[in-house]
């Protein structure tokens, strides 16, 4: 059986517009990526650190009935992370954490075929370490998938952050990043010229989200671009980590994912690239049109696929 293996935060997001809370929901950029590869039917586990509390709970609750599964040494923290996530107006969203991220779990399964972290796990000791041994463990056996979805708030020393990624970067095949991460990473360079840069890092695919104008990314053989589809926001939160969902999702049934399919992934040509691009647009539009990080399902998926 071929099964996905996710590592990062899970938090409560605590919504607020004009001033006022308007829904608590699930959320924390890995979590979101492990609940909607298995909405769409992959065998996932997620390895991340709550608290044995009511909003660890509820989150454990939320992970089982996506049908993916919390590796035990997942409860161990002293209460349950929570984002104060702000949305102005147009839907665009503002995050203020309370986490403290660390990595007690470990993987008991057999080598999973892919393996995705990022967000503030990649990035925030002490787990930040524990994340990165952890991909050198598997990246042996299972293709290594990065979204680095920055937060700044949450970072401390900006140069040690942007080092961590690179060296996460330089050991993972495929990158997605959103052009408001790689204006942190270095506002001097183009998302494209920091992208080709990660490229020669080690990656197969780095992919880059650029809001309502759609998504590029490169590759070996060179550049594919999206269109965003068009749709009425609700929100963007969960935005990106549905595209990177739907860039998964795709690689992985086009027999894409693991070690031993790492050369042919290497070797991507632009129609599979865009064609895997438009998959995760699609995805990532069923998402800003519902409230809160919603991850869409199967049905959901093959419904906006079909020709219009």
């Amino acid at each position: 059986m071929t099964r996905g293996l996710v590592i990062g935060e899970a938090l409560i997001d605590v919504v607020e517009r004009g001033g006022r809370i308007t829904g608590e929901y699930v959320g924390g950029s890995p979590l979101n990526v492990a609940v909607g590869l298995a909405r769409l039917g992959h065998d996932v586990d997620f390895i991340t650190h709550i608290g044995d509390d009511a909003h660890g709970g509820r989150i454990a609750d939320y992970v089982k009935s996506s049908g993916a599964q919390i590796l035990s040494g997942s409860f161990s923290a002293a209460r349950t992370p929570t984002a104060r996530v702000r949305v102005a107006d147009g839907g665009l969203a503002d995050y203020e954490f309370d986490l403290d991220w660390r990595l007690a779990a470990t993987p008991t399964a057999a080598p999973p075929a892919v393996v995705h972290t990022g967000s503030i796990a990649a990035v925030q000791e002490p787990g930040c370490l524990a994340v990165a041994a952890l991909v050198d463990a598997y990246r042996v056996s299972g293709t290594v998938t990065l979204d680095p979805n920055v937060r700044p708030a949450l970072i401390a020393d900006r140069d040690v952050a942007r080092e961590r990624l690179e060296r996460l970067v330089a050991r993972s095949d495929v990158v997605k990043a959103s052009e408001e991460d790689l204006r942190w990473v270095d506002p001097d360079r183009t998302p494209e010229q920091i992208a080709r840069a990660w490229l020669a890092l080690g990656p197969s695919i780095v992919a880059v989200t650029t809001g309502a104008r759609g998504a590029f990314a490169v590759c070996a053989a060179g550049r594919a671009d999206v269109a965003a589809r068009p749709v009425e926001v609700v929100d963007t939160v969960g935005a990106g980590d549905a595209f990177m969902v739907g860039l998964i999702d795709w690689l992985w049934r086009s027999g894409l994912l693991g070690a031993d399919r790492r050369e042919s992934l290497r070797r991507i040509g632009l129609d599979a690239l865009i064609a895997a691009l438009q998959a995760a647009a699609g995805l990532a539009a069923l998402t800003v049109a519902r409230a809160g990080p919603d991850m869409p399902d199967r049905p959901a998926r093959d419904a906006a696929a079909k020709p219009r």
